[in-house]
């Protein structure tokens, strides 16, 4: 997914920065075809780096490690470490059970209101991109 999404950014004149741990270099999981490659030694460094260049987190259908990623930033723009938009982008209902279980988590009481409404769900690009977008600050 991520390839694809970079490979599109590119051919869509879009400057396009990789963010990867050594180790995964060493298997030959880099795009090389980015415009910076910044290398990191461990997964924890690549998230913070992620996360301090990043202006709004879109999160896409994907596995356990893009669950991971989105609920660790999640996680800090509710407890208020961040302001940056949390995005969820379900065209097809990858995430349906996901979120079943998350408004389960708020009607039993482990989740606050203010949780849950800080993700926005979007099931169109468009709509997730337009998501993404910084709230306007107050005068």
């Amino acid at each position: 997914m991520m390839g694809a999404v970079n490979a599109a950014a590119r051919a869509g004149g879009a400057r396009t920065v990789g963010v990867i741990p050594h180790a995964l270099v060493a298997l030959e999981v880099a795009d090389e075809g980015v415009d910076e490659l910044l290398v990191t030694d461990t997964m924890r460094e690549r998230k913070a780096l992620m996360e301090a260049h990043a202006d709004a987190f879109l999160t896409l259908p994907g596995g356990i490690g893009t669950c991971e990623e989105f609920f660790e930033v999640w996680t800090a723009g509710s407890l208020g470490m961040h302001a940056k938009p949390v995005v969820l982008l379900d065209p097809d209902g990858h995430y349906d059970g996901l979120l079943r279980w998350l408004h389960g988590l708020g009607e039993g009481g482990f989740l606050h209101d203010g949780a849950l409404a800080r993700v926005a769900v979007m099931h169109d690009v468009e709509a997730a991109l337009d998501a993404c977008a910084p709230a306007p600050r107050s005068p």
